[in-house]
């Protein structure tokens, strides 16, 4: 009698991250939507909207030039995209996602790559196969949780060492591409020394106006609401102020560049939407798997760090994570990205931190009990106003869909020539604020601050007067030369391998920093989880 043939089954672990996080985010779906009936909702629509479709354009300027495939339409595609596939399905739906500085040195690298052969293959229909190979990886990922360190379990290494340095280097960038578009306006045919000037004129009244209503935000004066509107709108405001400086007088004679826009829901160069990478010959398709290795690091760091901070530990959040099922979808958009022929979306820092903190409500700090709440009444009525304290977070999916959907109206025509009418230099004043506002909340600038301030006048509290002064140094000097090392990197013919460098600073902090002369409890302050245990938990906790 023939014995039974065995069957043979997979590991109940495949799949159970992803399962876990439709579980554990499923019952807050509907409060996803309903909880969107908030006023915070409206300027955080509008904040994030301003902050990831404009530097994405700028970013599209210079693949446009690079790869002559790339152009306005194809980035509001892939941030619309982004936004409605993580806005409806996401279980992290404060993470925005959308064009960002690594992406476009990765696409421009591969372009250059590519292109210097005598039989360079077509452009898209290789970024396609990349981008398959790369979703690929994604779903893989996404689905392995077969040991406590695999798929994205392995995001409890990351921890804000790894994170301040990405978080340094993206800010790097934003001020880079800022001096870049106003280097471009020098060199411009025809000349127009004129149009520099007044471009290079705009971009310091941008970053001065924005930065100018953003701690106006943080002073005793006006009243509250007052403060509050100009921290929710003060970048907006100061767009439209500049962008309409620029028709000013003789500001308007000197004749700025502006934003260069195709037809409305128009390809570059007028090529058809579909791009049928599946004819590209079979030599190309092996050698485009390396660079989709090489993409799915990037993004597997990329992408749920900037997931990480949306979900900070400073921010007072009560819907569970979904790293996992979130990365799933990553594949998703990654593998449409290739076959529209738009740059593929992912998270995006600084914009996926600011979105969460402006759905931040503020509130005055719970009273425990009565004689304490008798003090703070005593206290309010004599003139002492309570310090406001963050109390919660609007949690919810419209502001992401709102934001990515004004990417799609702007697609019309209509709105297309407004978008025409901003001067490239409020474009490069917008760079340099989001890239000098993401180095002043992070972690290495702070340390950095810290050790040139007077010690007579740092409070006596501060976590750092517990670490030697030489530690400090030490730690941020470790952290500047991981950031120096991939910057460096994407300034050369290497800068595709920059991913690999930043993913590299994961074991550098858990194997080598522990190797120094560092204390434990020195290490605890100067490093810490990126955000709070609740979320962590998703991803088996963190180190």
């Amino acid at each position: 009698m023939p014995t039974p043939r065995k069957r043979t089954r997979l590991p109940r672990s495949l799949g159970l991250g992803m399962r876990n996080d439709i579980r554990s985010r499923l019952p807050w779906y509907k409060s996803d939507w309903t909880d969107a009936w908030n006023y915070r909702v409206v300027p955080a629509t509008a904040l994030i909207f301003f902050a990831n479709v404009l530097p994405g354009i700028a970013f599209s300027l210079d693949l446009i030039e690079t790869t002559q495939q790339y152009g306005v339409s194809e980035v509001l595609i892939s941030s619309f995209m982004a936004a409605f596939v993580f806005s409806v399905f996401g279980a992290q739906p404060l993470t925005i996602a959308g064009v960002t500085g690594p992406i476009t040195v990765f696409n421009k690298t591969i372009y250059n790559i590519t292109q210097n052969h005598a039989d360079a293959p077509n452009y898209l229909h290789f970024m396609g196969w990349v981008y398959l190979w790369a979703a690929i990886i994604h779903w893989i990922t996404a689905i392995l949780n077969c040991n406590p360190t695999s798929g994205c379990n392995f995001l409890k290494y990351v921890t804000l060492f790894p994170c301040d340095t990405f978080g340094f280097y993206v800010a790097m960038v934003y001020l880079q591409y800022g001096i870049q578009v106003l280097t471009r306006e020098l060199h411009a045919q025809p000349p127009n020394a004129d149009g520099a000037l007044v471009s290079i004129i705009l971009a310091l009244a941008m970053l001065g106006t924005s930065f100018l209503l953003q701690r106006l935000a943080q002073t005793p004066y006006f009243h509250r609401h007052v403060r509050r509107f100009f921290a929710d709108y003060g970048m907006p405001i100061s767009l439209i102020a500049t962008s309409g400086l620029a028709y000013w007088g003789q500001f308007n004679a000197a004749n700025p560049s502006t934003l260069p826009v195709e037809g409305a829901f128009r390809a570059a160069n007028g090529r058809e939407w579909l791009v049928r990478f599946w004819q590209l010959d079979a030599r190309w398709v092996g050698i485009a798997l390396p660079f989709g290795i090489v993409l799915w690091i990037l993004f597997f760091f990329d992408h749920n760090v900037s997931s990480l901070m949306a979900q900070g530990s400073q921010f007072p959040l009560r819907k569970p994570p979904g790293f996992h099922w979130d990365f799933f979808l990553l594949g998703v958009t990654t593998f449409i990205a290739g076959l529209i022929g738009v740059p593929a979306p992912n998270g995006l820092i600084p914009q996926a931190p600011i979105h969460t903190a402006s759905l931040v409500v503020m509130g005055r700090p719970v009273k425990r009990d009565k004689d304490e709440e008798g003090q703070g009444d005593g206290g309010a009525a004599s003139g002492d106003e309570v310090a406001e304290v963050a109390v919660r977070v609007v949690e919810q999916r419209v502001s992401n869909l709102a934001q990515g959907a004004l990417c799609l109206v702007l697609l019309t025509g209509p709105f297309l020539h407004v978008l025409s009418l901003i001067p490239k230099g409020v474009l490069a004043g917008l760079f340099w604020y989001m890239g000098a506002d993401a180095l002043s909340g992070n972690g290495i600038t702070e340390k950095i601050l810290y050790l040139i301030q007077d010690r007579h006048l740092t409070a006596r509290t501060h976590p750092l007067r517990n670490v030697r002064q030489s530690r400090i140094l030490l730690f941020v000097a470790v952290q500047l030369v991981g950031f120096a090392i991939t910057f460096a990197i994407t300034q050369t013919v290497a800068a595709i391998g920059f991913p690999v460098v930043i993913l590299l600073m994961v074991p550098l902090r858990t194997i080598v920093v522990p190797r120094l002369p560092f204390s434990p409890e020195e290490l605890g302050i100067l490093d810490g989880p990126t955000a709070s245990p609740f979320t962590m938990e998703s991803v088996g906790g963190s180190i």
